[in-house]
């Protein structure tokens, strides 16, 4: 069945299961998981977009940072005239 599936939808499934049981996941495991040229440019957006989404904290283990990706700052509200 893997074969049929795909080997990226189970390590997929096998990082998100990681992720939302410990609340986090290191990038590099996520680079272990899915090397480059395993998914499109989308796909891993959508993947990192969702585990963000699901309240995983994405940490760098080399630098110790947290990706927020495109949520660390809030929109700023427009001026009221």
């Amino acid at each position: 069945m893997e074969n049929r599936i795909g080997k990226s939808y189970t390590a997929r499934k096998s990082l998100f299961a990681k992720g939302l049981r410990d609340g986090r996941l290191t990038v590099q495991e996520i680079e272990e998981a899915l090397p480059p040229g395993t998914l499109t440019a989308a796909e891993r957006w959508l993947l990192y977009y969702s585990l963000r989404a699901a309240q995983v904290e994405i940490i760098d283990e080399v630098t110790g940072q947290i990706d927020h990706g495109f949520m660390m700052e809030p929109p700023a509200m427009p001026a009221e005239h």
